[in-house]
């Protein structure tokens, strides 16, 4: 062979190479994964490869790579069937006709329960024109605010970059909410301070959306142009309706959660800003500036909703189960529990055999009538290690068997001040028999 064709078919190998690493492994991966739609997020590559603003082609890096399992997800009544009973909150004047129209229903129709309907993911259905514009108009505030200027690109993909607060419907509302908040700058005495402008905006946001308790039978997430509709919402709209605000200015917020709380039923959502030194100031989006708001009951665990993916989530890790509870399957979200409180690693020894096809375990909170998982840990011999747990709170060790939780040991308080911990196991009356305390 020549040297010319050795030359050749070195250089054509080199070619074919670099066509194969041209991108990042997780962006090559959700390409794959996006089947026909894959040419309209090529085409945001192509338009930022080419435009030699690498900051833009980092960022679409980002939002394609960590694209994977965003959706927009509906949900609907349904029976132990699976058939749809149609039911809107709207229908009801208040938070008590609609609990005792829900009531009515499950007479006639048996237990109901929202499940997962509609599930459009972004993958494969967003467009080359949307994103881009998501991409544009994110860089156009944080290089253009005064307050944004602070941040590293690492805040800005986290925090400001992202194109969706959980899973309501794509809609692009940077460019609307730019425009209508161009004058807070001008009301500003520390135009520098995000901390102000952000307690501007939501002064404005509470003028036209508030929290309205029957929207706890709405799980569906609420899109802009649907709350400023209607102006009303859970808290989860809440939390969104600030992020779009915000984020839309250069404002990188948070929606933070606890998935139970642990001395009450429900659950909760709220959001924070983050400061330029790395700390999170909660606040309630349409309700409570930074500074003028605190949880109002005990939280074992707080995440945070992330976009990009979090390798320490027990998704990620290899374990021998295929199923896990619902609130920790997930792959975006964050612990900082430690960001809000005094937190302990506490470990269990486990009272009885785990079974051999079972490596993790659970650390649950007593919330609505049931133990909810809210943390998980590895198994070690018989014992496990719960990271950042909040104090002063009962507990209950368990294992995940048949999609049931199963409890494994018995419940405790986590001590307040020194991180001990106090069993709370059944005692009887020597003489009778009788069941008299659990302390």
């Amino acid at each position: 062979m020549s040297l010319r064709k050795c030359m050749g078919m070195l250089l054509l190998v080199a070619v074919l190479a670099g066509c194969g690493a041209q991108y990042p492994a997780d962006v090559s991966q959700v390409l794959v994964e996006a089947g026909q739609n894959r040419a309209e997020l090529e085409k945001v590559l192509n338009r930022f490869s080419e435009s030699g603003d690498s900051l833009k082609l980092k960022a679409a890096y980002y939002l394609i790579g960590n694209m994977s399992g965003h959706c927009y997800a509906t949900y609907r009544l349904a029976d132990t069937a699976g058939q749809e009973i149609p039911f809107n909150v709207l229908d009801f004047a208040t938070f008590d006709d609609l609990t005792k129209g829900f009531d009515s229903l499950e007479r006639v129709h048996g237990t109901l329960e929202f499940e997962k309907g509609e599930r459009v993911n972004d993958i494969e259905v967003i467009t080359a024109d949307f994103l881009v514009g998501q991409i544009d108009c994110a860089f156009r505030a944080w290089r253009e605010k005064p307050w944004a200027q602070k941040y590293s690109f690492d805040d800005f993909c986290s925090y400001i970059l992202p194109y969706r607060g959980s899973n309501e419907p794509l809609e692009d509302w940077r460019t609307p909410l730019w425009d209508k908040y161009a004058y807070v700058p001008g009301q500003m005495r520390d135009s520098t301070d995000p901390l102000e402008a952000v307690g501007i905006i939501n002064t404005d946001v509470r003028s036209w959306f508030t929290f309205d308790s029957r929207f706890y039978y709405h799980p569906t997430d609420q899109g802009l142009s649907e709350m400023q509709s209607g102006g009303l919402g859970r808290c989860e709209d809440m939390t969104n309706a600030s992020i779009y605000c915000m984020r839309a200015n250069g404002l990188p917020i948070t929606s933070d959660y606890t998935p139970y709380w642990a001395d009450c039923g429900n659950n909760h959502a709220w959001n924070a800003v983050v400061t330029p030194d790395g700390k999170a100031i909660p606040f309630m989006g349409a309700e409570a500036d930074p500074g003028n708001y605190g949880l109002f009951h005990k939280a074992a665990k707080i995440y945070r909703k992330m976009f990009g993916k979090s390798p320490g989530n027990l998704a990620f890790q290899t374990h021998k189960q295929d199923s896990v509870p619902r609130w920790l399957a997930g792959k975006s979200y964050r612990d900082v529990t430690a960001e809000y409180f005094d937190v302990c690693d506490v470990t269990v020894r486990l009272d009885r055999a785990v079974p051999d096809s079972v490596d993790i375990a659970y650390l649950c909170v007593f919330n609505t009538g049931e133990w909810k998982p809210i943390h998980w840990g590895r198994i070690d011999h018989d014992s496990v290690t719960f990271t950042d747990m909040g104090p002063d709170i009962v507990y209950l060790p368990a294992l995940y068997l048949n999609e049931e939780v199963v409890p494994w040991g018995v419940p405790f308080i986590l001590g307040e001040t020194d991180c001990s911990i106090l069993a709370l196991a059944p005692q009887t009356d020597t003489e009778t028999g009788v069941l008299v305390d659990v302390t």
